[in-house]
C-alpha cells in the first residue's frame, strides 16, 4: 500500500466487499501462493485439489472442503515448508457433454449427431473457455491460496485443444493406458455395465442415482416342458406339511417382465426341497409365439433366497448385475435384448431361428452338466461370444418397441394366456397391494399362491444422475482395467499404515470395496474425453500406441481406424497426483510427489481415492499421499440433507456477499470435527462475523493507544504481571493450535483461537491493560504497548490460515511490514520458555473472582449499574496479595464498591475463590421473594417442556419412525433445557442462602 496510508487511522469496521478483491490482487501480484513461496526448509508439503467439474459452481461442499485444504496449506507455508497447492479442473466427460448438447439444442435446435465429432468437440472447447474457469474465480473469493499459475485441466494437450490451453495432461493419460495395456493390465471384453440410454454410453456407479419409486411385482408361471409335473410341498419349520399339490409350472416374480425374453435359466437354492424334483429340467418362457416358445433349464445356485417370494429366480445375465454373477458361475448364456437407446432389439435373424438356437444351447447345458436324458442326448453344442450376441430373442412383434411399451405387451400376453398369478402394486402410501388375477381373465387363483409372497416395498430404480432416465444394465464390449492385478498394493498401504484414512471408519469401507473389486470399465461411448489410443486394421487387429503415427508404424501399409470410445473421467482423474506435475517428463515439479494430504468427501472414497491409490502404485510404485481426510455432506442446521426440493440449499457466494469470506471459513473450520455431522447455520456465520469485528475493535483500541508505534523487533520482556501472563497464554495457544492442526482437528484449532482471542485477549487483557495504559508509569505504558503489539501480531498470524482476509488487512494497517501476512513466518516461542507460574496464578485468581461476582449478580438479577459492596471473610497470603495488586481492576470489571474485611451480614451471597471467601450483601438490594417467584415460574415452565420432550423421546414409535435429524434435534433440545433447569435450580438454592 502507499506509504502515507499507514499514517491514516483505521476504519471503524472491516469492509469485506471492498477489501477482499484488493487483498486477493495483492496476494497474486506478490506471488504469495506460488510453489515454494516462503520456503525455508527442504521438506515439501503438497495438496492436490479435488478437481471440480468445469460445469460446476461453488457450493457449500466446495467451500467447506477447500477451506480445510487452505488452512493446512497456509499453515505449512507460514512454517517454511516448500508448499504447493495444485489447482485444476476435471473435464467431466458426460456432465460437460450434456451441458453443450443442451446449449446447442436451445440455441440452434441441433443434436450432437447433426455434427461431426470434431465440430462438436470444438463447441465443447469453446464452452470450456467461456465457462470453465468460473469456479476458479469463486474459489479465489473464498480465499483459496492455490498456485493459480499452475492451474491444470484433465484434457489439456488433447487433440483439438485450442491455442493457449497450457499443459499436457493428455500425454500422461495416454501413456499410462499404453503402458498398462502392454503390461496386460487393460483388456477389452464383454461384461455387464450401467448403460444410459439417453447418452448411449456406459456410466460409472457414481453416475447412477437409485431412487425409490412406485412399482409393480408381477408373479408369472413358467410351464414345465413337455407337460411334466411334480409334487409341490410347503412345510413349516418342524417339517409338517402345510400345503401340497401337483404342479406343472414353476412360479417366478419380476419387476421387469420385458427382460424375461432374455432369460437363460430359472435358479433355485440347492437346499430348497420344494424344487428338487425339477432341477435339471426345462421350463418354458411364457411369452412369444407358442410354436416357438423358448425353453430354459432350472438350475441351482446360492443366490436365490428360499424365504423370498416363491424362492425361484429368473436369470437374465445380460440385464441384471446379480443375474450376471449367477450366469457366470453356472455357465449359462447371456442374451442381450436391447439396443443403445433402450429399445428392444430389431436386428438379427427372425425370432424363430434365434429361439431354436437358444433351445439347443439350453439342452446342451443340461447334457454338459450331467442332466442328460435319452431325449436330450445329442452332440455337444457350443456358441462363441459373438454368436450369442448375434441372437435376438425378442419376438418379431415386439422388436423395436421401447422397453416400457414392450413390458406392457408382455404382461398383457401372459395374463391373457392365464399364466399370471398375481401382481403386487407397490405404492409409497399404501404398501404392497396383492391383486390376484380373476378366473374370468384366465387365471386360476389358489390361496397357496399367496403363501410364499412376502411384503414388498416401493421398488428402487437406477436413474442416470445427468440424463434422468432409467439406467439399463447391459452386456456390452468395453475396455477394462484388470483391477485384481493392481489392487494389492493399494490395500497393503492402508493395512500397514503407509496411508492413513480419517476417520478410521473409512478404512472398513475401503477394505470392503477393494477386497471385492470387479474389473473397472474405463470406456465411454462419448465424444468428449480422452480417445482410447487403440487402432484397428481392416481385419480387426488392434494396435495400441500413444499416437496414430506410432500405431501406423506397427501396421505399415494398413488402413487404421481409431477406437471411437473415450476414457472414463475417473481414469484420467486417477492420475491427478502426478499427471499435474509433468509426468511422464522429467519435470522439476515431480519433487512434490508423493503429495501429503487429500481432503475429500467420503462419497468418492472408492470412485476417486481408491483409483488414485491403485493407479499411483501401478505407475509410480508408491502411494500418492500419506493421509486421506474424509468428510460428509454439509447439511442444514437441523441435520437435513440440502436439496432444491426441500428448499434448504445455501449458496456460499450469497453468504460471502452478505458477511464476507472469513466468517464462512471460520464456521467451516469450527464444524470440522473428524467424523462429525456438518451442520451449517447462518446464525453461526453471524457469530463469527462478530468475532472478526471483536478482533478489529481490539486493534482499533491498540492503535488509539499508540500500541503499534511501540512495536519492538524481538520478544518483549515485561515486568507487569498482566503482561507476563498474556505472553505465556499466547505461547500456550500457539502450541494448542499447532497440535490441533497436526492432528487435523480443525474444530479444536478454531475453538482454541476463538476462546483465546475473544475470551482472553479482548475480554480480559484489553481491559486489564487499560489502567496501565492510562495511569501507569512511562515504563509500564511502554512495556504494555510492546506486549500488546506482540500479542495482537500473534493473534493475526495464528488466525490467518482460518480468516485470511481480515487478518491480512489488519496486518498491513497496523504497521509497516516487510512481507504480506500470507508469507510471514509462523511463531515458534515455546510456552515453557514464557511460562510464569506466579503471574498465571495471580491472573487466574483475579479472573475467577470477577467471574464469580458477575455470575452471582446475573443469577440474582442485580441491576447492571449498581455497585455492590463486597465483604472478604477470609483470605490467605496469596489471595490477599492478588487482591492488593488487582483491586482496582476487580472493582471496575465486577462493578462492585468497597471491598472490606469482616463477617458477612445476614442475607449475603457467598462467592468462593481459591484461598479466599467473599460475600455479597444482597438482602437489602434485591427483592428475594420476587426473585424466587420469577425463577420458580421459569423453572416450572422448563420442567413442563422437559417432561414433554422426555415422553416424546421415550416413545418407541417416535424413535423408529421419525427421521434421524428430527430425533437428534429433540435430544439436543432436551439437553439444552435440562442445562437451563440446572442453572435455575442453582439460582434458587443461592436465594435460599440469602433467606
Amino acid at each position: 500500500m502507499p506509504e502515507d496510508e499507514t499514517d491514516m487511522p483505521m476504519e471503524k469496521t472491516f469492509d469485506a466487499a471492498e477489501a477482499e478483491p484488493r487483498i486477493s490482487a495483492a496476494w497474486e501480484e506478490a506471488g504469495a501462493f506460488r510453489a515454494g513461496a516462503n520456503a525455508r526448509r527442504d521438506e515439501t508439503f503438497t495438496v492436490m485439489i479435488p478437481p471440480p467439474n468445469v460445469t460446476g459452481a461453488l457450493h457449500l461442499g466446495h467451500a467447506f472442503n477447500n477451506t480445510l485444504q487452505d488452512i493446512l496449506v497456509r499453515w505449512h507455508r507460514m512454517r517454511g515448508f516448500d508448499t504447493l497447492w495444485q489447482p485444476g479442473q476435471d473435464h467431466a466427460g458426460i456432465a460437460t457433454q450434456l451441458q453443450v448438447e443442451k446449449k446447442l439444442k436451445a440455441e440452434s435446435n441441433l443434436r450432437r449427431q447433426d455434427m461431426s465429432r470434431e465440430d462438436f468437440t470444438a463447441k465443447i472447447w469453446e464452452w470450456k473457455q467461456q465457462y470453465g474457469d468460473t469456479i476458479i474465480g469463486q474459489l479465489k473469493r473464498l480465499g483459496a491460496s492455490c498456485d493459480w499459475e499452475r492451474n491444470a485441466f484433465t484434457m489439456s494437450g488433447a487433440p483439438g485443444a485450442p491455442a493457449g490451453e497450457e499443459g499436457n495432461f493428455h500425454d500422461a493419460v495416454i501413456r499410462v493406458f499404453v503402458r498398462m495395456y502392454e503390461d496386460g493390465l487393460i483388456f477389452r471384453g464383454k461384461r455387464l455395465v450401467n448403460w444410459d440410454p439417453h447418452f448411449e454410453t456406459a456410466i460409472s456407479d457414481l453416475e447412477v442415482e437409485n431412487r425409490e419409486v412406485p412399482g409393480h411385482m408381477w408373479h408369472f408361471k413358467y410351464p414345465l416342458a413337455g407337460g411334466a409335473t411334480y409334487t409341490y410341498v410347503e412345510r413349516d419349520e418342524d417339517g409338517n406339511v402345510l400345503f401340497e399339490e401337483e404342479r406343472d409350472y414353476i412360479s417366478i416374480a419380476t419387476t421387469r417382465p420385458e427382460t424375461m425374453l432374455g432369460d437363460g435359466a430359472v435358479a433355485v437354492h440347492p437346499k430348497d426341497e420344494r424344487y428338487a424334483p425339477i432341477v435339471g429340467k426345462l421350463c418354458e418362457i411364457p411369452v412369444g409365439p407358442k410354436e416357438h416358445r423358448r425353453l430354459i433349464p432350472i438350475v441351482t445356485d446360492e443366490y436365490p433366497d428360499p424365504a423370498f417370494g416363491s424362492g425361484a429366480v429368473k436369470i437374465t445375465g445380460a440385464h441384471d448385475f446379480n443375474d450376471y454373477a449367477v450366469a457366470k458361475r453356472v455357465g449359462i448364456p447371456m442374451y442381450r435384448l436391447m439396443d443403445e437407446k433402450g429399445a428392444m432389439r430389431g436386428d438379427g435373424p427372425a425370432y424363430a431361428e434365434c429361439a431354436a438356437t437358444a433351445d439347443r444351447a439350453s439342452r446342451a447345458w443340461l447334457v454338459a452338466n450331467g442332466y442328460a436324458t435319452p431325449g436330450l442326448a445329442e452332440q455337444p453344442f457350443e456358441m462363441s461370444e459373438a454368436e450369442v450376441d448375434a441372437l435376438n430373442l425378442v419376438p418379431d412383434h415386439l422388436r423395436g418397441l421401447d422397453r416400457l411399451e414392450a413390458r406392457q405387451k408382455v404382461v398383457e400376453e401372459i395374463t391373457v394366456e392365464g399364466l399370471a398369478v398375481m401382481t403386487e402394486d407397490t405404492d409409497p402410501r399404501l404398501g404392497p397391494v396383492p391383486r390376484p388375477v380373476a378366473p374370468e381373465e384366465g387365471g386360476e387363483v389358489r390361496d397357496a399362491e399367496l403363501v410364499p409372497l412376502i411384503e414388498s416395498k416401493p421398488i428402487m430404480q437406477p436413474f442416470g444422475d445427468r440424463s434422468g432416465v432409467v439406467i439399463e444394465p447391459m452386456l456390452t464390449d468395453q475396455w477394462f482395467v484388470d483391477t485384481a492385478k493392481i489392487v494389492g498394493p493399494a490395500l497393503d498401504a492402508v493395512r500397514d499404515g503407509t496411508v492413513r484414512i480419517m476417520p478410521e471408519s473409512g478404512e472398513k469401507t475401503y477394505y470392503h470395496w477393494l477386497e471385492n473389486i470387479e474389473p473397472w470399465c474405463i470406456s465411454r461411448q462419448l465424444w468428449w474425453g480422452h480417445r482410447i489410443p487403440v487402432w484397428y486394421d481392416e481385419d480387426g487387429n488392434r494396435y495400441c500406441a500413444a499416437t496414430e503415427a506410432e500405431a501406423q508404424a506397427m501396421a505399415p501399409g494398413r488402413t487404421l481406424t481409431q477406437d471411437p470410445d473415450v476414457l472414463d473421467t475417473w481414469f484420467s482423474s486417477g492420475l491427478w497426483p502426478f499427471g499435474t506435475l509433468g509426468w511422464p517428463n522429467d519435470d522439476p515439479a515431480l519433487k512434490y510427489f508423493p503429495t501429503d494430504v487429500l481432503v475429500t468427501g467420503q462419497d468418492i472414497l472408492f470412485f476417486w481415492v481408491a483409483r488414485m491409490m491403485m493407479m499411483s502404485y501401478a505407475v509410480m510404485d508408491q502411494a500418492p499421499f500419506h493421509t486421506v481426510y474424509l468428510h460428509g455432506l454439509v447439511r442444514d442446521e437441523k441435520g437435513k440433507k440440502m436439496s432444491k426440493t426441500t428448499g434448504n440449499v445455501v449458496d456460499p457466494l450469497d453468504i460471502i456477499d452478505q458477511y464476507g469470506a472469513d466468517p464462512l471459513r471460520f464456521a467451516n473450520a469450527a464444524m470440522a470435527s473428524i467424523g462429525g455431522v456438518l451442520k451449517f447455520s447462518e446464525d453461526r456465520i453471524k457469530g463469527y462475523r462478530n468475532f472478526t469485528t471483536k478482533l478489529w475493535n481490539a486493534c482499533r483500541f491498540a492503535e488509539m493507544n499508540g500500541v503499534f508505534e511501540a512495536r519492538g523487533t524481538g520478544t518483549p520482556a515485561p515486568t507487569a504481571t498482566v503482561n507476563r501472563w498474556i505472553m505465556a497464554e499466547t505461547a500456550k495457544v500457539r502450541e494448542e493450535v499447532d497440535a490441533a492442526l497436526a492432528a487435523y482437528r480443525f474444530n479444536d484449532a478454531a475453538q482454541a483461537l476463538y476462546a483465546f482471542v475473544w475470551g482472553v485477549v479482548c475480554d480480559w487483557y484489553v481491559e486489564f491493560s487499560k489502567p496501565l495504559l492510562l495511569d501507569g508509569s512511562e515504563d509500564e505504558k511502554t512495556e504494555t504497548r510492546e506486549t500488546m503489539a506482540w500479542v495482537l501480531d500473534r493473534c493475526l498470524i495464528l488466525l490467518h490460515p482460518i480468516v485470511p482476509f481480515v487478518t491480512e488487512e489488519l496486518w498491513s494497517t497496523t504497521g509497516d511490514r516487510e512481507r504480506l501476512l500470507a508469507v510471514t513466518d509462523w511463531p515458534a516461542e515455546a510456552a515453557a520458555d514464557l511460562a510464569d507460574e506466579g503471574a498465571e496464578a495471580e491472573m487466574r485468581w483475579t479472573i475467577s473472582l470477577i467471574e464469580g461476582i458477575r455470575s452471582a449478580r446475573a443469577q440474582m438479577n442485580v441491576p447492571a449499574g449498581l455497585h455492590v459492596p463486597v465483604v472478604a471473610e477470609e483470605m490467605d497470603g496469596a489471595a490477599r496479595a492478588a487482591l492488593s495488586a488487582n483491586e482496582a481492576l476487580i472493582k471496575r470489571l465486577a462493578r462492585v464498591g468497597e471491598i472490606t474485611d469482616g463477617t458477612a451480614p445476614k442475607g449475603s451471597l457467598a462467592v468462593p475463590v481459591r484461598g479466599a471467601s467473599f460475600a455479597l450483601p444482597l438482602a437489602d438490594i434485591i427483592d428475594v421473594e420476587a426473585e424466587k417467584a420469577r425463577i420458580g415460574k421459569s423453572a416450572a415452565k422448563l420442567d413442563k417442556e422437559i417432561g414433554g420432550l422426555e415422553k416424546r423421546l421415550g416413545n418407541p414409535n417416535f424413535a423408529a419412525s421419525a427421521p434421524p435429524e428430527v430425533v437428534e434435534e429433540a435430544k439436543a433440545n432436551l439437553a439444552l433445557r435440562q442445562e437451563e433447569a440446572a442453572q435455575l435450580r442453582a439460582a434458587l438454592a443461592r436465594l435460599e442462602e440469602i433467606g
